[in-house]
This record gives C-alpha cells, structure tokens and sequence, in this order.
C-alpha cells in the first residue's frame, strides 16, 4: 500500500464500511445424480407464441432507453476536522497546518525521512530529496492537494 494510500486511508476511513455490506448469496441446492433405478426426467416442451408480423405501413415501437442508476456520491470528507480530531486524541501540540511531519504524526503514521522521501517520489517531486525543509513544504501542499482532489474537503488558505 502506497504512503498516500496511508494517509488517505486515516483520514478518510474506509467509505466501504459505511456502505451495507452485502448479504451472502443464498446456498443453491446442488443437484444429485438420479439413482440407477429411477428413470431419468424427461423434459417438458415448453410453447413459445409466435411473434406477430409487423404490418408494413405501421411505425416501428420505440425501443425504451435504458438508463443506469444512479450511484450515491459521497459528501467530501472534511480533512480538517478529521486532522483537528486526531490531533486532539494525540493529546500533543501537533502542527499538521504546517508540518508534514505532524500530520503524519497525528496520524500514527511513520514520518522518517526516509517515509517523507518516498512519499515525495510518490507525489513525483522533482526537487532535490536532501533538502528535507524545502522538500516538506512541497510534501504538505502537495499532500493536501492530493487528498483534496480524491474526495477531502480542504480549507483554501492549505489549498496556495
């Protein structure tokens, strides 16, 4: 699982799970070979109607359209107040506005340098990996754009 996949996954939880799961499929009666001492079933004909001949001057019938139903879209999960409520339950003064490194903090998550690099990778930055302060500002904005743009709901002013 990627190092976004992570952090999407604490904030956002598993939609799944908020969705009824669905019931187990009905156990189908298997059928059992007839015993060699009771004749094999024939089968029933079964009388199909004979479709009526279109007369040549009628309109043909509209064929119905079919429409999919319509999934229900899920509201956008508010980043902030799942970050504010994990960094309340941290009971630590926690900066994940302004640190990578807190949010991953706040969210049980390893933030190594070596878990921020890879993290980078992930996002495709393209800046130089050993300078950690410039490239943790660019994994927080690039973060929150990320969840941003998969279904969170992130204040603007995180958004520049």
């Amino acid at each position: 699982m990627s190092i976004f996949d992570k952090i999407k996954g604490a904030i956002f939880g598993t939609r799944a799970s908020a969705a009824p799961a669905p019931s187990p499929a009905a156990p189908q009666p298997t059928a059992t070979a007839p015993s060699p001492s009771s004749p094999a079933p024939t089968p029933t004909p079964v009388a199909t109607p004979a479709a009526p001949s279109p007369s040549p001057t009628a309109p043909a019938a509209p064929t119905p359209t079919v429409t999919p139903a319509s999934t229900p879209v899920a509201e956008p999960v508010d980043v902030a107040a799942m970050l504010d409520q994990a960094v309340k339950a941290k009971g630590q003064p926690l900066d994940w506005r302004k640190s990578i490194v807190d949010l991953m903090k706040a969210l049980d998550l390893d933030s190594s340098l070596t878990e921020r690099k890879a993290l980078a990778k992930e996002l495709h930055y393209t800046g130089d990996t050993e300078d950690s302060a410039t490239m943790n500002v660019w994994l927080h904005k690039a973060l929150l754009k990320k969840l941003s743009e998969n279904g969170g709901k992130v204040p603007a002013d995180l958004l520049d």
